[in-house]
């Protein structure tokens, strides 16, 4: 079954993402039958990655309370270091998804391949699946 909620695409490139960083932890489980081990890693991922996204967000924040705002050129600026901003907690977002598919083993890859290509999304290439994980329990 193929959950919207789960893989989201960014705009320019139309990346299937995972969503980590999101809600859809516990349907990432179930979808992908994580194991003990993935899931451990995954919540150690979920952790740091809202740890480095809230950085990036409190500079949001203060980007709109201290930049200029009266004219053009300033807010073109401003738009312009946001849009920088927001790129910043997508490629966050992408790197903690490749690092959780590179634990996949080659099943659960070939689940996420088949998803996004449902979803006619590209999926985010890796190495190889992970042949030492165990299957999923």
């Amino acid at each position: 079954m193929f959950y919207a909620c789960v893989l989201v695409a960014t705009g320019q490139d139309r990346e299937c993402l995972l969503g980590l960083g999101g809600t859809a932890s516990e349907t990432i489980i179930q979808d992908f039958q994580l194991n003990k081990e993935q899931i451990t890693k995954m919540d150690q991922w979920k952790a740091a990655l809202s740890q480095e996204n809230k950085i990036v967000q409190d500079e949001i924040t203060q980007l709109f309370d201290t930049e200029g705002q009266s004219s053009e050129e300033e807010l073109q600026a401003m738009a312009n270091t946001y849009r920088g901003l927001k790129d910043k907690v997508i490629e966050n977002s992408k790197a903690y998804d490749r690092k959780l598919l590179n634990i996949f083993n080659e099943k659960q890859y070939l689940r996420y391949v088949a998803l996004c290509k449902e979803a006619r999304r590209k999926p985010i290439a890796i190495l190889s699946p992970s042949q030492g994980s165990k299957d999923p329990e």
